[in-house]
């Protein structure tokens, strides 16, 4: 079976959000098309087809339906992104044309309201000032409307104002079509400025790096260098890839990838990743990783496309715009239409006045464009703590959590492990105790394992190691110069029918075996990181009902755990398996609507990350397995970040709500008025473009997470 094949649309000039629902809908309609998602904020349709052979054909029919739809929109395929300012430059331009044309059409509008000129040259200003400002709109109606497209912004505008024409009211068919194209002015700037704040705040990309080549180095994009290549990074430049310093020290600034203002204090052998801008030494580093697999690469890559994955919220609006609009201009027509031929002593002038006041209002952009923009500022501000969410969807999730399940090692503690107790039995000394269990651990990267071999401080000669078996859960069997030496947890002693001290230590016991003859136990110690106290107080404050650890580690280390985090509940000597088990038990305690996060290290808790509702996983800095694996990355090992992630996504949905309630709730008033014949069409513009320019606006707070 082929591998899926996803392709990148940028839609360079696509200013209308009910537009781009609509191209959305009619490329995912296409046959070869699995989905198709279109994200207004950054002008890109992301589509996949089922293989790559098909691509070539669905690009090329996605164009023929952005041409028919949107004649003046720019289609090319999305690389890497670059030259944006040209685009701010271009985007600016077009602004300056578009005011101009308006400040003429206003003063043509305003010498024939304020003096009084013959009829005749009257209606010919007023003719001129609407089709100045007004023209170009009606064109693109009359396109659409042969393309099959009727029910669009520029459709109602233009038959409302020619209306207002037809019945005589000139000034104000001019004045509506003014205030629409102000409006949209306005509207377009603020969706550009929060385009622009959201590219700035991941402005992280490297423009370029420093290779070394012989005794030179010359400047070359990051996309060159390859793993193992020198790079040099002076001071105030950013670390354009992932390695190592292999010469130098200085502090970095961390803050564009985890959030935190304190400088980090690099050296040699430290690893360093892309987006971190060095402060004041002078660093060469070693590449570890090429550019599409870098760190700055993979956050750019998930904040950028967060928005494919939609909030039910969004669903419903994108649906719900697809109906109103042709229920509001079928009442528009009953409107001006019914009542004079039903109602006695009816003028036909007065009720089509009042039909057009409806066609005015339907537009649906308001909620088409502020909700998404509302999300997607949610996700951007949430990556400015250090919070990668990846898509609305979890955004929206975390509203619900009422349940929050705790890895323990690497996420309520610090994962750092160090050799507290070795106790040795019979004839076995201290020295031969750990020898046996450093040899034993010596293939394992478990933090456990790197504990006793540095507690043990000497070489281990691999070559004396036979028949290594790691058993998932229990511990690891081996042979070592000719005995075979078992190093693991009870359940490998009791299964191996080894007689061994019960150690009733807070710590992980490792209990050590040779030729089947118990030999003693040493314990290791965790330490509960420094914040992961307030991260289980925070979670209270903001009403989750439970806080539940599941571990592997021993019935005594976890209660102990769970005892001084005041945590509702803790599961022990989990095996992984059995976390997935006990996951679905805790998941069945939710309500209907609740949901269950479970936070881990991303590596060892794949399973229950992918099973929970929202997968968090801790310690995301550097770990492709925890990017890859959970639907939230936390990226400063914090678990008070939790909190932080919660309380942005309720603001986030509080401004998305205050949107929804505003846009509507105007209409609906403005609908009913103009129904009764109490507005006017100034009203009714204020109910369509003036409330998006304020509902965007709105959404724009979403990013400002500065005191959550």
């Amino acid at each position: 079976m082929s591998d899926i094949a996803k392709r990148e649309l940028v839609l360079e000039g696509l200013d209308c959000a009910n537009c781009a629902a609509k191209i959305e809908r009619k490329v995912q309609e296409l046959q070869d098309v699995s989905s198709a998602n279109m994200n207004f904020i950054t002008k890109t349709l992301s589509i996949e087809c089922e293989d790559e052979k098909l691509v070539a054909g669905v690009i090329a029919s996605t164009v023929e339906i952005v041409k028919k739809m949107e004649p003046h929109v720019v289609v090319r395929e999305k690389l890497q992104e670059k030259g944006s300012a040209a685009k701010d430059v271009n985007a600016e331009e077009g602004n300056k044309k578009q005011i101009i044309k308006l400040v003429i059409a206003a003063t043509l509008f305003l010498v024939s309201a304020v003096f009084s000129l013959p009829k005749e040259v009257e209606l010919s200003i007023y003719l001129i000032s609407y089709l100045l400002v007004g023209g170009e709109i009606i064109l693109r109606a009359l396109k659409n409307i042969l393309k099959g497209q009727v029910f669009d912004e520029n459709f109602l505008m233009s038959i409302a104002t020619i209306g207002a024409f037809a019945i005589g009211q000139f000034p104000e068919g001019v004045a509506v079509m003014l205030f629409y194209q102000v409006g949209e002015l306005f509207q377009d700037m603020a969706v550009n400025r929060s385009r622009r704040s959201i590219t700035a705040l991941m402005d992280i990309r490297p423009d370029y790096a420093n290779l070394k080549s012989g005794n030179d180095t010359i400047r070359v994009s990051p996309e060159k260098v390859k793993i193992g290549d020198i790079i040099i990074v002076k001071p105030g430049e950013r670390v354009p890839l992932d390695g190592k310093v292999i010469e130098g020290s200085s502090m970095v600034d961390t803050s564009a990838l985890t959030g935190e203002s304190v400088p980090r204090e690099v050296g040699q052998d430290s690893e360093v990743l892309s987006g971190f801008i060095n402060k004041n030494g002078l660093l060469t580093i070693e590449v570890a990783k090429e550019f599409d697999e870098s760190t700055v690469s993979k956050i750019l890559d998930l904040v950028q496309n967060a928005s494919s994955k939609k909030a039910p919220t969004e669903n419903f609006i994108t649906k719900f715009a697809r109906y109103y609009t042709p229920a509001v201009v079928i009442t528009a027509l009953l409107i001006a239409i019914i009542p004079p031929l039903a109602i006695e002593g009816a003028v036909f002038s007065q009720w089509l006045y009042r039909g057009l006041i409806f066609l005015v209002i339907s537009c649906p952009c308001a909620l088409v464009v502020s909700i998404p923009l509302g999300f997607f500022g949610g996700i951007g501000g949430a990556s400015k703590k250090g919070i990668l969410i990846k898509g609305s969807n979890y955004l929206e999730a975390l509203n619900d959590v009422e349940i929050v399940v705790f890895d323990k090692t690497g996420t309520l503690t610090k994962g750092v492990f160090k050799v507290t107790e070795i106790k040795p039995k019979g004839e076995v000394s201290r020295e031969e105790l750990l020898q046996y269990a450093a040899y034993a651990e010596s293939f394992s990267n478990h933090p456990i394992a790197t504990s006793i071999l540095k507690a043990y401080e000497k070489e281990v000669i691999k070559g004396e190691i036979e028949n290594y078996e790691e058993m998932s859960g229990q511990g690891i069997s081996v042979i070592v110069s000719g005995k075979r030496i078992l190093a693991g947890n009870t359940k490998l002693m009791t299964n191996e029918k080894i007689d061994y001290d019960d150690a009733n230590i807070t710590g992980t016991v490792v209990h050590v075996a040779v030729e089947d003859k118990y030999a003693g136990y040493i314990v290791i110690a965790d330490e509960i990181k420094e914040d992961a106290p307030e991260a289980i107080r925070k979670l209270k404050e903001l009403g989750i009902t439970k806080s539940i650890m599941l571990t592997g580690d021993t019935k005594s280390v976890g209660e102990e755990v769970a005892r001084k985090l005041k945590l509702n509940g803790v599961y022990s000597e989990l095996l992984p398996h059995e976390k997935v088990e006990k996951l679905e038990e805790i998941y069945s305690h939710k309500t209907g609507k609740g949901k269950l996060a479970f936070v881990g290290d991303g590596i060892n808790d794949a399973p229950v990350l992918a099973r929970a509702d929202v997968g968090i996983a801790m310690g995301g800095l550097g770990s492709d397995a925890a990017i890859e694996a959970a639907d939230v990355v936390i990226m400063t090992d914090e678990p008070s970040k939790i909190a932080t992630a919660i309380k942005i996504a309720k603001r986030t949905r509080r401004i998305v709500v205050q949107n929804i309630v505003f846009a509507l709730g105007v209409k609906l008033i403005v609908l009913a008025l103009g129904a009764f014949g109490f507005a006017t069409m100034w009203e009714a513009v204020f109910a369509d473009v003036g409330v998006s320019v304020i509902a965007v606006l709105n959404s724009i707070r979403a990013l400002r997470v500065g005191k959550i």
